[in-house]
């Protein structure tokens, strides 16, 4: 069985036991996350309607943080000696899917 769940405008693929990488979420260390899901699948049923899933959710455990790759920007003027460079690295919330339920 797994699942598609939205989180932070992104779509993922999840089944028990997998272990996601999420936008930052405000929960502690070792607490639970409910996520939304889009549409499931347990073996040949599929399921998507808008009512059936209202009921469904999946729930994950919060494993840790984690911070993404360092992303370099650098902007550059022709002729005027204009150079500036930025960075951002992205922070994560690590989750780990405990259960599907529908």
């Amino acid at each position: 069985m797994y699942a598609i769940v939205r989180n932070g405008g992104r779509q993922h693929k999840v089944a028990v036991g997998d272990i996601l990488d999420i936008d930052l979420m405000s929960e502690e260390v070792g607490g639970t996350v409910n996520l939304q899901p889009l549409l499931l699948v347990d073996g040949e049923n599929i399921t998507s309607d808008a009512q059936t899933l209202d009921k469904a959710s999946v729930s994950a455990e919060v494993v840790g943080l984690k911070k993404g790759p360092k992303i370099r920007i650098m902007k550059y003027k022709n002729k005027t000696g204009y150079k500036k460079r930025m960075g951002h690295r992205q922070r994560y919330t690590q989750v780990k899917i405990t259960g599907i339920e529908n």
